[in-house]
């Protein structure tokens, strides 16, 4: 077990051997070639990034089975959403994401739907054309923004969620119309003056929406 802000998480056995080998091994090497002072220092980042790594690796295995229990239209009717849907990841991020909705006026739900439908909340996401991060920031977008490490959860979120708004403010408050820009670009919604049509923007268009109708409706029956 490990607590984090007040938070305790359970690590599987493996993975917090594996994370614990790594610890014992680099404090080695640090002492004997490190100066002293700087040891006590080293072995803070160092325990960070362990604890890092730890949480990517569960909250990727985590979301890859989120993704696949999540229900699916058929013929008009829809199976019911899978309890794994309530992640260790979701728990983690979810002050992050709260802070960030209020502040850009977005709707916590919807931001839990774009990081769902962007990265199935994998921190260090990279998708074939470059977007990384939660939610899939492109380099030149993040530079824009003002985003240096596109990894950092609360760095990545607030600027995409920084972003988002942008775009509904962009297109009157419509979101449709902002996840289409944010999927496909804001210079094609104005080209096509509308969603382009495009198979991969009205899916994940669709796919948003039906994140967004469950984490609304989980959030109402809390």
């Amino acid at each position: 077990m490990i607590k984090i802000k007040n938070r305790t998480y359970t690590i599987t056995p493996s993975v917090a051997g594996m994370a614990g080998w790594l610890f014992m091994v680099t404090m080695v090497i640090g002492f004997f070639f490190a100066p002293i002072e700087d040891v006590h220092i080293q072995a803070k980042s160092l325990k960070d990034k362990v604890l890092s790594s730890i949480l990517t690796l569960e909250l990727s295995q985590e979301a890859m089975e989120a993704e696949t229990g999540l229900a699916k239209r058929q013929g008009g009717k829809e199976r019911a959403l899978s309890g794994g849907l309530v992640l260790h990841a979701e728990r983690l991020f979810d002050p992050i994401v709260f802070q960030a909705a209020h502040l850009h006026e977005v709707e916590p739900a919807l931001v839990k739907a774009i990081i769902m439908a962007e990265s199935g909340y994998n921190a260090k996401a990279i998708s074939s054309k470059g977007a990384r991060g939660l939610m899939q920031l492109m380099p030149e977008t993040a530079e824009m923004l003002g985003v240096e490490d596109y990894y950092h959860p609360r760095d990545n979120i607030h600027a995409g969620v920084k972003y988002f708004k942008q775009l509904l403010d962009q297109f009157d408050g419509n979101v449709k119309l902002a996840l289409a820009a944010y999927n496909a670009g804001s210079g094609k919604v104005r080209e096509y003056q509308g969603v382009p049509p495009y198979k991969t923007t009205h899916e994940y268009i669709k796919k948003v929406f039906e994140y967004y109708h469950f984490y609304k409706g989980q959030m109402s029956s809390t």
